[in-house]
């Protein structure tokens, strides 16, 4: 199944190649920005009945825009980007369904689980998302955390999934080294997942047509869900017809 995003940075809904964003103002590459508002992509995403979508904001000074969309659409979005256990139960107070956490719940390159059980016990395990985008290492998949710039010791596989399952509800990975480049999806990463995920997952990087989208489905054994960002036209895209994957989720839905 399709899932939407809200990509928020500088307060602005916006598509940015993923590895670029910690590389400073000069080198971060952007393919799109939005002269609306993530209220409006909300409401679309409300209206369209496309529920499970992620609002991520990129750095300081997205949370005004981050909690508007979540009013505008509640119960409808997931919200990620700086959550911590002081903030994540207000978050879901304005609307989340649920939180998304990546870089809290790592310290010194490793899953700190005495912070992810505290925030597990303050939220609980269905309200969580924990956030496992990865880049490529010797030719396995390592979590990335502080903007997709640092490397975990957390290799994805089978082990570490069934693990981390018990303390959420579901994962997000982006693949960070295709994430804004449209130039296709890893469908080895999609493999992967769909083989080892135990929880609902949701895959972002790289996809460029709707045949990405049935690639997923197929994949992922139907368990692996996909956004599709900088090719969508509502995001200034060419390869994807957002009227598209409305239709290809009530199909399936159906």
């Amino acid at each position: 199944m399709f899932r939407p995003c809200i990509d928020l940075h500088e307060g602005k809904v916006k598509q940015i190649v993923g590895g670029t964003l910690g590389d400073g103002p000069s080198a971060l590459r952007t393919h799109f920005v939005s002269d609306r508002s993530s209220v409006y992509y909300a409401e679309l995403y409300r209206r369209d009945g496309l529920a499970g979508g992620h609002v991520i904001m990129l750095g300081p000074g997205n949370e005004e825009a981050g909690r508007a969309a979540l009013k505008a659409y509640p119960g409808g979005l997931q919200i990620g980007g700086g959550i911590n256990l002081e903030n994540a139960p207000g978050y879901l107070g304005n609307g989340a369904s649920h939180v998304i956490v990546t870089s809290w719940v790592f310290q010194g390159g490793k899953v700190n689980w005495d912070r992810l059980a505290a925030l597990v016990k303050v939220i609980g395990r269905e309200r969580l998302v924990l956030d496992l985008s990865c880049r490529r290492r010797d030719g396995k998949y390592f979590v990335v955390t502080n903007r997709w710039q640092n490397f975990t010791d957390l290799e994805l596989r089978r082990e570490s999934l069934e693990t981390l399952a018990a303390s959420c509800a579901e994962f997000l990975v982006h693949a960070v080294d295709v994430e804004g480049l449209c130039r296709g999806i890893d469908r080895e990463l999609v493999e992967d997942l769909g083989r080892w995920s135990p929880i609902p997952t949701t895959y972002a990087g790289g996809a460029n047509s709707l045949a990405d989208l049935e690639e997923v489905t197929r994949l992922g054994q139907g368990r692996i869900h996909l956004t599709i960002g900088s090719a969508l036209d509502i995001f200034g895209g060419t390869g994807v017809r957002y009227a598209d994957v409305v239709a290809f989720n009530k199909k399936h839905a159906g």
